[in-house]
């Protein structure tokens, strides 16, 4: 897993909101933190918040801009663009660092700034 192409792959399934593909790439025990919400521990959990935050908005799409491969498994950086129900668009920067064992993912964590994402716009 620990290649761009896979990266590619698993934001390109984000991208197009498709939670099947999505939780592919996640060990079944994965640990998931998105923000500063509470960790989610296993694919199904991960899936069902996942599904939830995708039919919250209209779309996302995600621009990598660094990609660096570590022992234990790879951290990004780049900005993502949420599009929302209004058809208005935040664009934050994020970090991703993924811990991975048998080319799953067991550690999720990702760090951006959603806050303004529902509030008045």
């Amino acid at each position: 897993m620990q290649d761009n192409n896979t990266i590619k792959n698993l934001f390109a399934s984000i991208d197009n909101k498709n939670v099947e593909e999505f939780t592919s790439f996640l060990d079944d025990n994965c640990c998931f933190r998105f923000g500063n919400l509470p960790a989610l521990t296993g694919a199904d959990e991960i899936g069902n918040f996942v599904s939830g935050f995708f039919d919250s908005i209209e779309s996302l799409q995600h621009e990598i801009s660094d990609f660096w491969s570590i022992s234990s498994g790879i951290v990004c950086h780049g900005a993502v663009s949420y599009t929302r129900r209004d058809m208005s668009i935040l664009t934050v920067p994020f970090s991703n660092i993924f811990k991975i064992k048998n080319d799953k993912i067991y550690e999720y964590l990702i760090f951006a700034d959603t806050s303004q994402l529902y509030s008045s716009y």
